[in-house]
């Protein structure tokens, strides 16, 4: 917990990374379990392209019709108490300008005195919906993956907004981490995902030792998963599909499973899919 301070800003995004809407409603849940103020919001007209995120039109309790903009807003805890506390930074991925909208945070967050920076995610993966949500925890920063006991992502290929504001911290000297969810890729409508989502608060919680409420997620997760078992039990091929992911990711789990034999599994299970060697996917971190 050391390895990011007591001033940790968490941040997730609406949109390439956020599958499941998992990442977006860890958010929505730290936002709702305590009481925040807006720090600083990005002005929309520099960031978004409203073309492909349009602006919404809402009517308040009394009639009125107002407008409501694309946005992305740093909060912080309206009252210090001890303990790590969270400032949170959420909204929509930008379309363009996204050095600029990085230093405009990062310079916020120095401000703020944020001792470490956290970003949430979640990907659509090849994982069964009844097995625990793999959560990948990883680091760029050397000394937080000794201290934390993280991962260093080998990935290469295309980003999304996490791992630039990602980099600017680090840049900046606020050691950053990044948790991902894996999200099943056929639950697609089964959104939101509250499984994932609980994953993820479970594994910030252990990160930065702050105290996350959970209400009523677990019991969510649990009528999520039973949603997908009652729609796939109709399905036998869809049945079998799961079924080969948990025979998959039980081998992976296994305490015996040394790394050869889960790549020779792993090639088992594509044979049999009939998609042969693949590469990594461009959203998966651990690559």
């Amino acid at each position: 917990m050391d390895g990011l301070g007591r001033r940790v800003l968490v941040a997730a995004f609406d949109g390439w990374n956020d599958a499941g809407e998992a990442a977006s409603s860890a958010i929505t849940r730290l936002r709702e379990g305590g009481t925040y103020e807006t720090v600083f919001s990005v002005d929309p007209e520099l960031y978004f392209d409203y073309q492909y995120t349009r602006p919404h039109i809402a009517s308040d309790g009394e009639g009125r019709r107002s407008l409501q903009w694309p946005e992305a807003t740093l909060l912080r805890p309206a009252r210090a108490t001890r303990g790590t506390q969270l400032w949170l930074l959420t909204g929509v991925e930008p379309a363009r300008a996204w050095q600029a909208f990085a230093s405009e945070f990062i310079d916020i967050a120095l401000r703020e005195d944020v001792t470490g920076f956290v970003s949430i995610g979640s990907m659509m993966s090849d994982v069964p919906h009844t097995r625990p949500i793999s959560v990948f925890a990883g680091s760029d920063n050397e000394a937080l993956r000794g201290a934390l006991d993280l991962e260093r992502s080998t990935y290469e290929g295309p980003v999304g907004i996490l791992s630039v504001l990602g980099a600017a911290a680090d840049a900046a000297g606020i050691p950053s981490a990044s948790l991902w969810a894996s999200v099943p890729h056929y639950v697609a409508g089964h959104t939101p995902s509250p499984k994932a989502t609980l994953a993820l608060l479970d594994r910030l919680e252990d990160l930065t030792g702050a105290p996350i409420p959970r209400g009523e997620l677990a019991t969510e997760a649990a009528a999520w998963e039973a949603s997908i078992d009652a729609a796939a039990a109709d399905d036998e091929e869809m049945t079998e599909y799961i079924r080969q992911l948990e025979r998959t990711r039980d081998t992976w789990d296994s305490p015996e499973a040394s790394g050869d034999a889960i790549a020779q599994e792993f090639e088992r299970y594509l044979r049999r899919r009939g998609d042969g060697p693949t590469k990594p996917g461009r959203d998966d971190p651990r690559r």
